[in-house]
C-alpha cells in the first residue's frame, strides 16, 4: 500500500503525502511493526525516487507518535 501511493503521488506531481497508522486501530496490528513497516518503505522508496519531497506520519495518540518518532530517529540514524 506505501509503495503504491507513493508512485501515485510522485506520477501525478504531489510533493507531499500523509499516511495514518494503518490498521493499528480496529484491526489491531502491532503499532510497533506497523511503524517500523512504513518508515522502512517510505525511506526504501525516497532512497529510489526524489518525489514525493515531504512524508507525514499521521498518529492518533501520543503512544503511537512515540513509536514512530523513535523508528524514525533510529532510522536515519543508520544512514
Amino acid at each position: 500500500a506505501y509503495r503504491n501511493c507513493l508512485r501515485l503521488a510522485a506520477d501525478n506531481g504531489y510533493k507531499t503525502m500523509a499516511f495514518p497508522a494503518i490498521s493499528t486501530g480496529v484491526y489491531g496490528y502491532p503499532k510497533e511493526a506497523a511503524a517500523t513497516i512504513a518508515v522502512n518503505t517510505v525511506y526504501h522508496y525516497l532512497s529510489l525516487k526524489p518525489m514525493p519531497e515531504k512524508v507525514i506520519f499521521v498518529c492518533f495518540d501520543e503512544h503511537t507518535a512515540d513509536l514512530y518518532q523513535r523508528i524514525l530517529t533510529a532510522r536515519s540514524q543508520a544512514f
